[in-house]
Formats: C-alpha cells, sequence, structure tokens
C-alpha cells in the first residue's frame, strides 16, 4: 500500500476516533432515542461529511480564498448551532428530573413508535447540522486532503479520500451508539441521565468557545 495513503489512513484514524461535537449529539440521541435514533444522528453526520466533500471538490476553496467572510460566518453558525444545543440541555438539566433524556419503553404502543420515528427525524438534523456547520470539516476536505493527493492524482482520488473519511467516521460513530444503547441500563436511574445531560451542555458550549476562538 502507498506510504501516502496509509499516513492519511492513520491521521483520519486518530481524527475520527477523537470525540467531538458530532460525538456528543450521537450519543445524546441513543440515550434519548434508542439506537435507530442514535444511527440517524451517525447517518446525517455522514451525509454531512459527504456534502463538505463535495463541494470541495467542486471548488469550495476558490469561493472561501474570493469571500475570506464566508469561513468567517460558517464559524459563527457552528459556534452558535452548537452553544444552542449546550443551552438547551442545560435547560433540559434545570426543567426534568431526568435531564429530558427518557429511557425508551419496550411495549409496541403506536404512540410511541410515532414517537421514536421523531427522534429519527431529529437526530438526523442534528447529525446534519452540526457537521455541515462545522469548519473543522470544511477546513479538513479543503487544506487536509490536499495534502494527501499525490502528485498528477484525479478527482476521483480525492473522492476515494473521502469516501474512506465518510465510512471511517459513521463506523465510529455506530460503535458509540452500539456501546451507549447496551449501557442505557446505567443510565435509568434520573440523577444518572441529568448528570449525563449536564456534562454534554457543558462540553457543548466549550466547543462552541473553541470554534469561535479557532
Amino acid at each position: 500500500m502507498d506510504r501516502l495513503l496509509v499516513a492519511y489512513i492513520t491521521f483520519t484514524f486518530i481524527l475520527v476516533v477523537t470525540p467531538g461535537s458530532t460525538t456528543a449529539v450521537v450519543v445524546r440521541n441513543t440515550l434519548g432515542g434508542g439506537a435507530a435514533a442514535g444511527l440517524a444522528a451517525a447517518a446525517g453526520a455522514a451525509v454531512g461529511n459527504t456534502t463538505h466533500a463535495t463541494a470541495a471538490a467542486l471548488g469550495l476553496a476558490l469561493i472561501f480564498a474570493r469571500w475570506p467572510v464566508a469561513m468567517t460566518l460558517l464559524r459563527l453558525a457552528g459556534a452558535l448551532f452548537l452553544a444552542s444545543l449546550g443551552m438547551m440541555s442545560l435547560y433540559r438539566v434545570a426543567r426534568f428530573d431526568d435531564g429530558g433524556i427518557g429511557v425508551l419503553s419496550a411495549t409496541g404502543d403506536q404512540f410511541l413508535r410515532q414517537t421514536e420515528a421523531q427522534k429519527q427525524i431529529s437526530g438526523f438534523r442534528q447529525g446534519l447540522a452540526v457537521n455541515l456547520l462545522n469548519p473543522a470539516i470544511a477546513t479538513f476536505y479543503l487544506v487536509v486532503v490536499p495534502t494527501f493527493l499525490p502528485r498528477g492524482s484525479t478527482r476521483w482520488y480525492f473522492a476515494g479520500l473521502a469516501a474512506i473519511h465518510v465510512t471511517m467516521a459513521f463506523c465510529c460513530h455506530s460503535l458509540w451508539v452500539i456501546a451507549f444503547d447496551r449501557l442505557q441500563r446505567v443510565f435509568r436511574p434520573p440523577i444518572a441521565r441529568r448528570l449525563f445531560e449536564a456534562a454534554t451542555g457543558v462540553a457543548l458550549i466549550g466547543l462552541a468557545v473553541r470554534v469561535l476562538l479557532q
């Protein structure tokens, strides 16, 4: 295997296994809506990654080069979105004894099935938004990936590198889903869910500040 490709795979693996804002969104949706909602969030994040990769391949760098303020606006939008998610988490901590995270019932009630469907849609939207508004992902495809392109490579090679990242990230998020879905019994006590929601809120707000300072 080409050394440059090995280096890219290694770098990308380290990147995707490091918990971040997307991980927080995936885990919270898993605890609140079950594995299906968590996987929906992971799928939304994958679509967000694919969108960034496609935009980069189509010349998004030219837009940011001509209008640098566009990247600033993306960074501000991403920070505001993360901060809003964090504030919502802290609000649920203050409002609900279980932090607003309900452990799913195993019954087949129609109302519960409808609620689960809504949670899956919400999870997908959150996963999509958190990655679309993440300037770090835009930078990854605009700056990092091109450094691993062999001289004279085509756009298909870029697409292959992007596919590696999207696939690895989705698999990693799916593993988080499986892990926390099996740990639901640990979070069954309301206080455990409340503490987790508080930690998630603080982490998301911290990530928002980090994005602003990038």
